[in-house]
């Protein structure tokens, strides 16, 4: 999914001096972003207050919306690069199509996972025949720099594995969570998983103390460690964590996002991530050119044009404001 804001600003994210270091419980809210004519999302990264989780370095959760009488998702052709996107539906289904000629619905607890490396171009829709609910999650992955040349490519995997115990059912999204390992390409040391908790569960859920962590609330009334997190609402662990507690009110559905802390410090504009504001500028001129990004094929729409760059030089900044 693309960044669809008008008004952005480079920033500097990473490095490993503003991860906290110990476990803490800090709320993120979101901040509610409007995608288009028909589609609003709650923004939990970047966040006023903390900037990536892992290599993790945007969220964005969305619905459930009523879409039966309305087009849905319709994000047109954009640009990425320097990162990966992880599409993650709970209903609904959504229409990626690429620069490198993909072409793929990706369905509920189904991976869709497109690493831009140098450069990609790609868009996503509902179908014109689709269900009437709309729920999911988009998030980016930061690559590290050994990898963020790579060549581009996209990975769908259905029928992913599962972890199980009583009252909890967890899908590995990518990295390992409790042993079980994602078929999706991994860059960095990084866990994400799908929890899905029956009405009174209370389980724990074991950890790496090498990673800092996160919990985004899907859905339904969960207690994490102790505290109680809102769907739409994201929920930092930091990091020292050998377990974490989790209780359901109801059935719930989480997202458990964490990775080892990102050592690097990057750009992020738009919908690039880069090392340098000249990177940034190429970028732009590359996709208002034509060139570089490629083209996606058979999306009924023109490309988003790129936002102007602002006049003011690059403010550095850390992981957190």
């Amino acid at each position: 999914m693309s960044n669809l804001e008008r008004e952005t600003a480079p920033a500097v994210y990473g490095g490993r001096g503003f991860v906290v270091a110990e476990p803490v419980r800090e709320l993120l809210s979101p901040r509610n972003v409007r995608l288009g004519e028909s589609s609003e999302v709650r923004r939990l990264l970047p966040n006023l207050g903390r900037r990536m989780v892992g290599a993790w370095c945007f969220v964005d959760h969305y619905g459930p919306d009523d879409i039966a009488d309305e087009p849905g998702m319709q994000v047109p052709p954009h640009p990425h690069m320097g990162l990966q996107t992880v599409s993650w539906l709970h209903e609904g289904e959504v229409l990626h199509r690429d620069s490198t000629g993909s072409l793929q619905t990706i369905r509920p607890r189904e991976l869709g996972l497109m690493t831009s490396g140098r450069a990609i171009s790609h868009s996503e829709e509902s179908p014109r025949s689709h269900a009437r609910f709309l729920h999911g999650a988009q998030l980016w992955v930061a690559l590290p720099d050994s990898h963020r040349h790579t060549e581009p490519r996209f990975e769908h995997h259905a029928g992913l594995p599962l972890v199980t115990a009583p009252g909890l059912t967890a899908t590995p999204i990518l990295g390992t969570p409790d042993g079980v390992t994602s078929p999706g390409t991994a860059y960095t040391p990084i866990v994400g998983a799908d929890l899905a908790l029956t009405r009174g569960a209370d389980v724990r859920l074991p950890l790496e103390p090498d990673f800092e962590y996160a919990v985004l609330s899907m859905s339904g009334e969960a207690h994490v460690d102790g505290v109680p997190v809102l769907p739409g609402s994201m929920l930092y662990l930091g990091c020292g964590r050998r377990e974490l507690p989790l209780r359901a009110e109801s059935d719930a559905g989480l997202m458990l996002l964490g990775g080892e802390p990102f050592d690097e410090e990057l750009i992020m504009f738009w919908n690039w991530i880069g090392r340098s504001q000249e990177e940034i500028e190429q970028a732009r001129q590359d996709w208002m050119e034509g060139s570089r990004f490629g083209e996606v094929k058979g999306y009924d729409g023109d490309p988003l044009p790129a936002p102007e760059l602002p006049a003011a030089p690059l403010r550095r900044r850390g992981r957190v404001r």
